[in-house]
């Protein structure tokens, strides 16, 4: 089973930015989908990117109109998503996974989990 470890979370305000990074201990093929998902405070986990490790090609959840990219280095086992401007609505700890490729938007789908990063967003 492979280890993820999320960084680069933190406080912000408003219209900032974040790249959060997560670190891979395992070997990943082309048959992996990575992804981050999120859990606001009293919510459950939702979905927020996925992506193909072998080609690259990323998915968004509906909500990110195009604030956030997901994005993967294949040689050094990194996954990222970089965050612009962000709202206090993207408050919420999150979670890089991996998995096989299935229904990615379903938590079912991720095997491995990291153990989350917080990302604040104020007024």
């Amino acid at each position: 089973q492979v280890q993820l470890r999320e960084s680069g979370g933190g406080l912000v305000q408003t219209e900032d930015s974040l790249r959060l990074s997560c670190t891979v201990s395992g070997i990943l093929d082309s048959g992996h989908i990575g992804a981050w998902f999120r859990q606001p405070p009293g919510k459950e986990r939702e979905y927020v990117a996925a992506i193909s490790w072998g080609s690259g090609s990323p998915y968004y959840a509906g909500f990110v109109k195009g604030r956030f990219a997901i994005s993967r280095d294949a040689a050094e086992n990194a996954l990222f998503l970089q965050m612009n401007n962000l709202k206090p609505d993207d408050t919420a700890i999150y979670y890089c996974a991996i998995g096989k490729w299935g229904y990615i938007d379903n938590v079912s789908t991720y095997t491995s989990w990291g153990q989350g990063t917080q990302v604040t967003v104020s007024s």
